[in-house]
């Protein structure tokens, strides 16, 4: 009976029944579909080979999944930045030890030209990992053949000694093709050292320095165009006794006396010179007329800044930290009267790029366990829009977090001399930021500022960090400063606090 109502429903509405027909058998085949594409994507989640191994994958921010299964053009250039350095500083840190257990940095299928020596050359896909890595989170490919082991590469990235890591980041740059102004360029080492500790009995002609009351601003700058012959050095050292006197010294060097590397952070001028030594410690001698500073840099472990690059246009600018929390021994030698330093404070960073009329706001600091800085570049181009401040957060372990506080907010209650302007530059200033549950407050107490005309016919005499070439700018005195820091707050839910000593930078 059902098979006789259904034949006959057919043979009422032929054309009714063959839409349904239709219509059912193109719903059957997506559903199959549907399925089988779900099946797959379950057995490639649950297979570790297919995904990298281990159980977590990490992947830049904003990258679209979807684009990176299928092979869409979007995915063919992405990376992650500082991979090294968050491999050394995050996930196989000591912080997380008992949560991570391995770590494999890898690249897949990224495009590659190979070009023969007859000329041919041929779009390839090419991987790249590091093979104990790779074994370590179950994702080793069977080998049939050969061996597959970690050349000295892979040592160098996942665990450079000390020096190797200095050089690493620490090396020279050469400006671009982007770079429109070569004649502009700069670049320098730059170190701080704070007196510390409380003074003893003169001892052959010696002193030991004391109080945290004097300080030292050690700058080697190469400026010019470095890819030509119109280049040279300088050595720039500012002395400074806490409220009172201010001195500055200063040695010129053409570009036959200087000596420094794209490759490691080695630097000669002269007779002063910046040298890593085998256990990752600078060895600084800085000379001119009147003034011998011989000092061992002692970087703490961890405790660095891996750098940053920004440019638009033919604007550059680079920075990185190799000793945010170091300590300094050695002698200081001012006309002959020579005074010791023994573990005291001490601070090293490099910056390269374009230079003339860029101002920047910055300041690095201790805070009890924490050591934290932070920063920001202002370009030439008044029209640019003013960039959020990055405040950079390290313990012990090394990075902790990170901050971008909108504003500074500077209060200018102190007034000081500079030749025969009197500038009123900060007394205070606070600066604030919320990361979900995480907030952090930094409030600074100015103990001591000294200005530095940075417009060409004063620097010229100077040859100052604030603008080592001199140049005309809508705020052209550079304001440096001594002072104590104070953070608070909460970081993962517990509380965030410290006070220390440190230095700043703003401009007036």
């Amino acid at each position: 009976m059902i098979a006789q109502l259904a034949f006959r429903n057919i043979t009422y509405r032929p054309w009714r029944s063959v839409f349904l027909f239709v219509g059912f058998g193109i719903g059957v085949a997506v559903m199959i579909v549907l399925l089988s594409i779900g099946e797959a994507m379950l057995a490639q989640a649950r297979n570790e080979k297919l995904v990298g191994g281990g159980s977590i994958t990490v992947l830049p921010e904003g990258l679209d999944i979807e684009v990176m299964k299928t092979g869409g053009i979007g995915g063919l250039f992405f990376s992650i930045d500082h991979a090294s350095f968050l491999y050394r500083q995050l996930f196989a840190s000591p912080r997380y030890a008992r949560e991570i257990s391995a770590v494999a940095p890898q690249i897949e299928g990224r495009l590659l030209y190979l070009r023969t020596s007859t000329g041919e050359e041929y779009a390839v896909h090419a991987s790249g990992e590091i093979p104990s890595q790779t074994r370590a989170v179950g994702a080793a490919p069977e080998i049939m053949e050969g061996n597959w082991q970690d050349d000295e590469g892979d040592r160098r990235w996942v665990a450079p000694t000390p020096a190797e890591l200095r050089h690493d980041i620490d090396h020279f740059h050469l400006p671009g093709d982007s770079v429109e102004n070569r004649e502009t360029w700069a670049e320098w080492h730059y170190f701080n050292v704070l007196a510390g500790g409380g003074k003893r009995e003169a001892v052959s002609g010696r002193r030991e320095a004391g109080g945290g009351t004097r300080w030292a601003f050690i700058s080697f700058i190469v400026g010019g165009d470095v890819t030509g012959n119109r280049w040279g050095g300088r050595v720039g050292i500012t002395l400074r006794e806490e409220g009172g006197a201010t001195r500055r010294f200063g040695a010129t060097l053409d570009r036959s006396g200087v000596r420094f590397s794209t490759t490691d952070a080695n630097l000669v001028f002269g007779d002063s010179h910046v040298t890593v030594l085998p256990n990752g410690d600078y060895d600084v001698r800085a000379r001119a007329q009147g003034i011998d500073i011989t000092l061992v840099v002692h970087p703490a472990p961890q405790a660095y800044f891996p750098g940053v690059a920004m440019g638009t246009g033919g604007f550059v600018s680079g920075y990185t930290v190799p000793a945010l929390r170091a300590s300094a021994t050695g002698t200081l030698c001012v006309d002959g009267q020579c005074e010791e330093l023994d573990d005291a404070q001490s601070y090293h960073d490099h910056n390269w790029g374009v230079w003339r009329g860029v101002t920047w706001d910055w300041g690095a600091s201790r805070a009890g366990q924490y050591t934290f800085l932070y920063g920001r570049v202002y370009p030439p181009d008044s029209a640019a829009s003013i960039p959020p401040v990055l405040v950079y957060l390290i313990d012990s372990l090394g990075f902790r977090a990170v901050f971008r506080p909108k504003v500074i907010s500077y209060e200018d209650g102190r007034a000081i001399q500079s030749g025969s302007t009197t500038l009123h530059v900060p007394s205070r200033a606070t600066m604030y930021d919320v990361r979900g549950d995480d907030t952090l407050r930094i409030d600074l107490s100015i103990e001591d500022a000294i200005a530095t005309d940075t417009r060409p016919q004063a620097s010229a005499k100077e040859g100052e960090r604030g603008d080592p070439l001199g140049t005309e700018k809508a705020h052209p005195y550079f304001i440096q400063m001594k002072g104590t820091a104070r953070i608070s707050g909460r970081l993962e839910g517990a509380p965030l606090t410290g006070s220390g000593t440190g230095f700043f930078e703003t401009y007036r």
